[in-house]
């Protein structure tokens, strides 16, 4: 079974760490979930924020190692890809969890990470990365 355009898409901006493709992938209404933040985020702007500093923070080690793939009527579909890295002395293992609509562009993002320490890691350096981000924005309009 070949991989869905969004999976495709995704695994291209994974591998490259450019987020560039992300506003094409991602519907207006995109929803992330992180297991560092209670709620979850909603629409293009802050989900691009997250996506964008998690290719930074993690892209050099990032590894996917499996996948499963469920589609849905009309193009539609959602896809779990289980992950690995590693921020300095810290493993961290993963998944991520993507829905997406009819048009192939991400409706719902999740990510979940396992161990804590790991995760304790992983929310320090997005926390750093989404600051530097930020600064090198600039004062938002």
């Amino acid at each position: 079974m070949s991989r869905p355009a969004p999976l495709e898409t995704w695994h291209r901006i994974a591998e490259t760490h450019d987020a560039a493709g992300l506003d094409a992938l991602l519907a207006d209404d995109v929803v992330f979930r992180s297991p560092a933040v209670h709620t979850p985020q909603e629409g293009r702007a802050i989900t691009t924020a997250y996506l964008t500093a998690a290719i930074h923070v993690l892209g050099p080690s990032l590894r996917y190692r499996d996948e499963w793939i469920s589609q849905g009527e009309g193009g539609a579909g959602s896809a779990i890809l289980e992950f690995e890295a590693t921020l300095g002395d810290k493993s961290v293992h993963g998944v991520d969890m993507m829905r997406w609509g009819p048009d192939g562009r991400l409706t719902s993002f999740t990510v979940m990470v396992r161990p804590l320490k790991g995760l304790e890691a992983l929310m320090g350096a997005m926390a750093a990365e989404l600051q530097r981000l930020q600064d090198e924005a600039g004062p938002a309009s």
